[in-house]
């Protein structure tokens, strides 16, 4: 990547609290709650990342979920991509997570992914407003992709087969 995802001088915030939600980083600490939220929301969550990731698959242990938050902690120590765990304000349940990664297009600075459990799934449209907010008003980022969201799969293809 010629460039840095984001500039040395921007120091990526470890934790977000807005109106409903607050964010941590996604890390080991919170592997059981993740799971627990990650699980119970498995088959509507298969596809959150395109059509042809198969995560969370149905058989994904307690072991496999943490090693997958040791990774990201280890990409958001090293600033190759930032993982969000999101809770209730109160802090005492799992809402769901977001992810800001590098932007495979050339057009976009980072690709955004989130997703809500089923149980919570009215509060979708208000973490995507959140998020939007957060990364145009505090990050330094001008143009944010949400694929499968704002872009559709088949345009986000497109968008990655420009050269």
């Amino acid at each position: 990547m010629p460039n840095p995802f984001i500039p040395e001088s921007f120091e990526p915030p470890k934790l977000f609290e807005s109106e409903c939600f607050h964010f941590r980083v996604l890390e080991e600490a919170v592997a059981e709650l993740d799971f627990e939220a990650v699980m119970s929301s498995q088959k509507r969550l298969q596809g959150i990342f395109g059509p042809e990731f198969d995560w969370p698959k149905t058989d994904m242990t307690l072991e496999e979920n943490k090693k997958s938050l040791k990774v990201h902690k280890q990409e958001f120590e090293t600033r190759e991509a930032f993982a969000y765990s999101v809770f209730t304000n109160s802090k005492e349940k799992c809402l769901g997570s977001v992810y800001i990664d590098p932007s495979q297009s050339r057009n976009y600075d980072c690709e955004v992914y989130l997703w809500v459990r089923d149980d919570s799934i009215t509060l979708d449209k208000a973490l995507y407003q959140t998020v939007l907010s957060w990364l145009q008003n505090e990050w330094p980022f001008s143009k944010i992709a949400f694929p499968g969201r704002c872009i559709s799969w088949e345009d986000w293809a497109n968008e990655l087969k420009v050269v």
